[in-house]
């Protein structure tokens, strides 16, 4: 439902868990466009200005129809009010749910059959945009790899993200130069069937990315140009490095159950077995005890569950 007052501003009241936002310049609907680049920005007052300029500049040659999507996530600052003077087209959140939510915000809202997305901190160089671009129809996402590290506390993100997509990498199959890249462009129709998967924080770029790929949909990757962000980090190392961690293996378990669950029922179930071999050889008067028979039976019913699950899954994507 929408209500539009004479200051042309638009209310959504969406039926979802999606708290209210608001369009501050509403448009009229135009799904013709090429391509939205959407902006999920908190307190970015100090870069939105000069991100946009350089998108317009970087964006002046390609020959598609585009506009740029912000979407404020409750900024304290005034993020709001300089993207709205750049003449974009601003959604605001009513309250602050994280940068996922803001992504998934925008891509409701997005009016491009592709959304370029990249973080509002200026640390992505929209400069590589045109070459990711290039890239499409032949792909369904295009992703840019970053050649440096250029986040807060170096010397504990660059060996959990390493172990963290050396993870993925197992248990999708898939090569990922960048399992948690924020510059990423998608077919938008596409993206709109896993929005569901998509949690609310800094994980969620990395849920976009395996539930293409684990889903059959193309996924390139591209090195990009990396640069030192502007403004403060609202990454937290502890909590999400947990999220992260939790977040590979939430998608690998929703796509592909049996490449988390049958490891498992499998090691539990040879673990019992040796027990059980152990003990009747050792102990010929005693044989096999409890702890083995849990261990073997808790390895079949994992096997079970996981071949249910991933029958579901298959069925769901049919």
């Amino acid at each position: 439902m929408s209500i539009t007052n004479n200051t042309n501003i638009q209310i959504f009241q969406k039926q979802t868990t999606m708290p209210e936002i608001i369009d501050c310049n509403s448009q009229t609907d135009n799904s013709s466009l090429d391509l939205t680049i959407l902006l999920p920005a908190y307190n970015e007052e100090n870069a939105i200005e000069s991100l946009i300029a350089e998108i317009r500049n970087a964006m002046a040659e390609w020959s598609g129809n585009w506009e740029i999507l912000v979407v404020d996530d409750c900024s304290s600052d005034n993020t709001a009010a300089k993207a709205s003077l750049s003449g974009v087209r601003l959604v605001k959140r009513v309250e602050n749910g994280g940068s996922g939510a803001s992504r998934k915000t925008g891509i409701r809202e997005s009016q491009g059959k592709l959304i370029a997305m990249l973080d509002a901190d200026g640390s992505y160089d929209p400069s590589s945009l045109p070459e990711l671009l290039s890239y499409f129809p032949d792909y369904d996402q295009v992703n840019g790899a970053r050649t440096s590290e250029q986040g807060t506390i170096k010397f504990l993100r660059v060996p959990i993200k390493w172990s963290i997509r050396k993870l993925a990498e197992i248990v999708s199959g898939k090569k990922i130069p960048d399992l948690n890249t924020g510059l990423k462009i998608f077919k938008r129709d596409l993206m709109r069937n896993y929005v569901w998967a998509i949690p609310d924080g800094f994980s969620c770029v990395t849920s976009m990315t395996l539930a293409f790929m684990c889903n059959g949909h193309s996924v390139k990757y591209i090195p990009v140009n990396y640069r030192k962000r502007i403004g403060k980090s609202k990454f937290h190392p502890i909590h999400d490095t947990l999220q992260y961690f939790l977040t590979v293996l939430r998608i690998i378990t929703y796509f592909r159950p049996l490449r988390i669950l049958a490891p498992l029922a499998f090691s539990l179930g040879t673990i019992g077995v040796l027990r059980a071999s152990y003990h009747i050889f050792s102990s010929p008067d005693f044989g096999i005890t409890d702890s083995d028979v849990i261990l073997i039976v808790a390895g079949l019913m994992i096997l079970i569950a996981g071949m249910l699950a991933d029958l579901i899954v298959k069925q769901r994507q049919s």
